[in-house]
């Protein structure tokens, strides 16, 4: 049964007892990116332990499983898959939330976590005792200062990592002043989250390297900072019997228009080798035509090698990974990797560079994966070439790659270690 106060005299709800948990998704595509992933995954195996849990979330709104509410809090949707950056008309503006979205969004700036988190706060003061805590997925906007401070909710925040490094590789990968300029009021948010999370009692993240980077950047004490890494459902992503594998087939997960992921390196080192072999892209992704990826794309030719898919269930992209001979994560820096392990599961070799937490997530290069520095295309299609060359350590590999995903990493163990992290939070807050 959900925990009442009057339970206890502490406060604290027991070891045994459900929680009631908010959690706050401020945007949550059902099948791409990490946030609304994680969410769909999370919510679900904290519900399989018996908790309660309604998501408050804002556009693109999460896919969630039918036990888990969800309170849907529109935004003005400027930044959106169909016109993107578009400007919002004086009849949209139906509260002072808005406004301030609309406002923060005309300097150039990305408002959505801002204005999302002020919502949620607005909604939550009026649902004052029906939630234990407060669990935030990398929003840090004003609003949950004014949650933990004004409402007394305990407030825990998951950062997959800081953006202050997405900020720092799209500067420095600006192609002109200009845009190196609309880069920095882009991220200009980045200031607000790190005012926020340094405020946060307690903050989760998902491996070391991110830890270090979010004590680092935001200036968290490294005291309150805990590692949970995140899951896989190594029952749904699994080699699909009957599928046969594409020869010279590459499958990726990346974005176009993030130099993060480091697509552009990949690009180029499929150029490379299409001059001496047979080579294909499946790109899981929506391309963008004025990225630098894009423009890699067009410059080299590869409109007759390369695929973009997007929009698909997880099943099909189940199916994808067993078509493909080898899976490539090329980011500059993962503060975890869901596609790394995703593509793991599904038994296909990985080639992952070591940026980030990839090795801490992958594991030894020959034993559970292939790995290449960050930002080197030649070493990229090098390792491709060697991988592709030698069938037996493509097969030794991918073996190896699925079992280091069953021995370490499932939701249902995520999901266990999150409801530690609530009952230490509610013991430090009571």
């Amino acid at each position: 049964m959900p925990y009442s106060p009057s339970d206890a005299s502490s406060g604290v709800p027991h070891d045994d007892e459900a929680l009631r948990i908010a959690y706050l998704a401020y945007r949550g595509k059902p099948h791409c990116g990490g946030q609304g992933v994680y969410t769909r995954h999370l919510t679900k195996a904290l519900v399989d332990l018996g908790h309660h849990v309604e998501v408050l979330a804002g556009p693109p709104y999460p896919q969630l499983d039918e036990r888990v509410g969800l309170v849907t809090l529109p935004s003005l949707e400027l930044f959106n898959d169909h016109f993107p950056m578009r400007k919002a008309r004086i009849w949209e503006m139906k509260s002072k939330w808005d406004v301030a979205e609309a406002m923060s969004f005309n300097t150039g700036n990305f408002s959505e976590p801002m204005a999302f988190s002020l919502r949620a706060w607005e909604h939550l003061k009026g649902r004052r005792g029906e939630f234990d805590l407060v669990h935030d997925n990398q929003c840090l906007g004003w609003g949950l200062l004014l949650m933990q401070q004004r409402e007394q909710l305990p407030v825990l925040s998951t950062i997959h990592h800081p953006i202050t490094v997405d900020r720092r590789l799209e500067i420095e990968h600006a192609r002109t002043r200009w845009e190196e300029f609309g880069k920095r009021r882009w991220y200009a948010f980045t200031k607000m989250q790190t005012q926020v999370a340094k405020r946060m009692t307690r903050v989760m993240t998902v491996s070391q390297s991110s830890a270090n980077d979010i004590a680092a950047d935001h200036r968290v004490d490294p005291d309150r900072i805990n590692v949970v890494p995140v899951g896989v459902d190594p029952d749904l992503f699994l080699p699909v019997p009957g599928v046969e594998r594409v020869p010279g087939r590459i499958v990726t997960t990346a974005s176009a228009d993030v130099a993060m992921k480091g697509l552009k390196y990949l690009l180029e080192a499929i150029a490379k080798l299409r001059t001496e072999r047979h080579v294909e892209l499946t790109i899981i992704g929506r391309p963008k035509d004025d990225s630098a990826s894009s423009k890699v794309f067009a410059d080299l030719g590869l409109t007759d090698c390369v695929t973009w898919v997007h929009g698909v269930p997880d099943e099909r992209i189940v199916e994808l990974y067993s078509e493909a001979e080898l899976a490539c994560v090329p980011s500059l820096y993962e503060g975890f990797s869901l596609p790394a392990i995703e593509a793991m599961s599904c038994g296909v070799p990985l080639v992952a560079t070591t940026g980030g937490a990839l090795p801490e997530v992958t594991g030894t290069h020959g034993e559970t994966c292939f790995q290449v520095p960050p930002g080197d295309s030649d070493a990229l299609a090098a390792m491709i070439r060697t991988a592709l060359d030698d069938p037996d350590a493509r097969q030794r590999v991918g073996a190896a790659g699925r079992q280091r995903v069953i021995d370490q990493w499932s939701w249902r163990h995520t999901a266990v270690r999150t409801v530690e992290q609530y009952r230490a939070l509610l013991a430090e807050t009571r």
